[in-house]
């Protein structure tokens, strides 16, 4: 997984969302902690799924963390 920490390149607002979601927080929450919408969390948590190809948010998360691009 090496490989994809190298090539995927996240955004800072991305891999914020990723690790409060990583941390089992809510887009709500998320929003609320960032003080930004929830439709904004909602669009950089899905950028962040598509970049790691990730079907959900707990995958996306798992291999953020994974691969060392978020650390809990």
């Amino acid at each position: 997984m090496d490989d994809i920490e190298k090539t995927v390149n996240l955004s800072m607002r991305e891999k914020e969302c990723i690790l409060w979601a990583a941390r089992g927080k809510s887009s709500w929450e998320i929003g609320m902690i960032l003080g930004i919408s929830l439709n904004t969390v909602n669009f950089h948590i899905k950028n962040v799924m598509r970049k790691l190809d990730a079907p959900s948010r707990t995958v996306a998360a798992i291999k953020a963390v994974n691969c060392g691009i978020i650390h809990l």
